[in-house]
């Protein structure tokens, strides 16, 4: 019999302890960030209904990428692909009870079935924040200062991405009235004008003669290259630059310009796949060359809350990635040294076993995170150990440290040893703690 493969299922990652310090420290910046604003943790089921999927989200997340069965119940579900119709239906269900507007977040895990590659896997983990009952503008400036608060609790400069922004009023209006094109066409317009930066020209171009029709080509592929020229909303065309979405678009811009975010701009290319958005749609985009991709989006989607049998409630939210998010601060070297969440490893000379138990007792009575050597082994394992563990110190007791009650405590950074009190050990390593809060383990849904 052959032995069992030891790599994970396609599309998904183990997380190792050096992995999971950095998922956490990802996750607590997060949840850090959605809490200042006033946001409130919730979760879902894992499996949702196929139904919950199949009235917005889209036909190509349906039917091609969720992992859906039929359960022993007879009832279609899915592993959830994302979180927004999720939620949704949570608001829908105590829609009465709920007090306006609810400001709500989720660290939550997903699964979607595509084909695995740079920034995309299979399994994913996402942030999702959310605003319920918020019609002005307002919500959504509020939402893309969260991103970009975000991405300056980790470290991100302005130059190191841009945000994106369009309306899909604008792009519903562009595509039926300036282009031209009916509803099937238009959908297939959209998904395209979605893939453009990810085909090449000649592709796009082909693509768009193909939805046109040969009569409606020439004239058609004049007006996309004139929406492709405009660089602003002032250099739309006239029909376009004088709907009201765009007058909602420089509303916003005003709302950014006054918080100091200064790298938005206007895309009218920017789509966002999912069919539920209804108004502002954006990205956030890493500028770095080798890196240069969508890292998140978002936008408002005021129709879905009413697909639940409820009075309908405006939202706006966005979903940062976990994957994206590694990738823009690997490439921008902005991931911090982690050390483990372990405080202290303690080494045990000669025969103390029951002090040492004793000693590691008290500490940890007193909040220090302490990993005991119970093997016997020489020192100069036990060292490599705790350094290979990354662990930030290491205690050692002997019999002559238990009679004086002063120990040994050596930081494996610096290398530097000091002997110590119980108290002031306890006090070494909280200091420790306030100047590397971001290190320690934490529940991302506490409140």
């Amino acid at each position: 019999m052959s032995s069992l493969s030891s790599e994970p299922y396609k599309g998904a990652r183990d997380w190792y302890p050096a992995d999971m310090r950095v998922r956490s420290y990802v996750f607590a910046v997060w949840a850090k960030v959605a809490r200042s604003y006033g946001y409130e943790a919730y979760d879902t089921p894992l499996l949702e209904p196929i139904d919950v999927y199949t009235a917005k989200s889209g036909q190509e997340l349906v039917s091609e990428q969720t992992y859906q069965f039929v359960d022993r119940g007879e009832r279609r579900v899915a592993i959830r692909p994302e979180m927004t119709p999720s939620v949704s239906r949570m608001i829908a269900a105590r829609s009465q009870e709920t007090a306006l507007p609810a400001r709500w977040y989720s660290i939550a895990q997903f699964m979607r079935y595509e084909r695995p590659q740079r920034g995309r896997e299979r399994e994913f983990w996402q942030l999702n924040c959310d605003i319920f009952g918020a019609d002005g503008i307002a919500a959504e400036a509020e939402v893309i200062g969260m991103g970009r608060d975000i991405m300056t609790a980790f470290g991100a400069k302005d130059d190191m991405y841009t945000i994106r922004i369009n309306n899909r009023k604008i792009i519903d209006f562009m595509m039926a009235h300036y282009l031209q094109l009916d509803a099937v066409q238009a959908q297939l317009m959209m998904k395209l004008f979605d893939r453009k930066n990810k085909i090449p020209p000649e592709t796009f171009r082909d693509q768009a003669i193909d939805i046109f029709g040969a009569e409606q080509a020439p004239a058609g592929l004049r007006r996309i290259a004139q929406l492709l020229a405009a660089r602003s909303m002032a250099d739309l065309p006239e029909s376009i630059r004088d709907s009201e979405p765009v007058r909602d678009i420089q509303v916003l811009f005003t709302y950014l310009e006054r918080a100091g975010i200064k790298n938005a701009m206007f895309d009218i290319t920017l789509m966002r796949g999912l069919d539920y958005y209804t108004g502002t749609v954006f990205e956030f985009f890493d500028t770095h060359p080798e890196n240069n991709r969508s890292l998140f989006g978002g936008g408002r989607y005021d129709g879905l809350v009413g697909l639940f049998g409820a009075e309908p409630i405006s939202a706006v939210g966005f979903a940062p990635g976990l994957t994206t998010t590694l990738l823009f601060l690997e490439t921008h070297n902005l991931l911090p040294v982690l050390h483990s969440t372990t405080d202290i490893y303690m080494i045990v000379i000669g025969d103390v076993a029951r002090g040492a138990v004793k000693l590691a007792s008290e500490l940890r009575g007193e909040g220090v995170n302490v990993e005991l050597d119970s093997t016997g082994r020489k020192l100069d394992k036990q060292l490599k150990t705790a350094v290979k563990k990354a662990i930030p110190y290491i205690l050692f007791v002997g019999e002559e440290e238990l009679k004086s009650e002063v120990y040994p405590l050596k930081n494996t950074v610096s290398g530097d040893e000091k002997k110590l009190s119980v108290a002031r050990i306890v006090s070494t390593i909280r200091d420790r703690r306030q100047h590397h809060a971001s290190d320690d383990e934490f529940d991302v849904n506490e409140d």
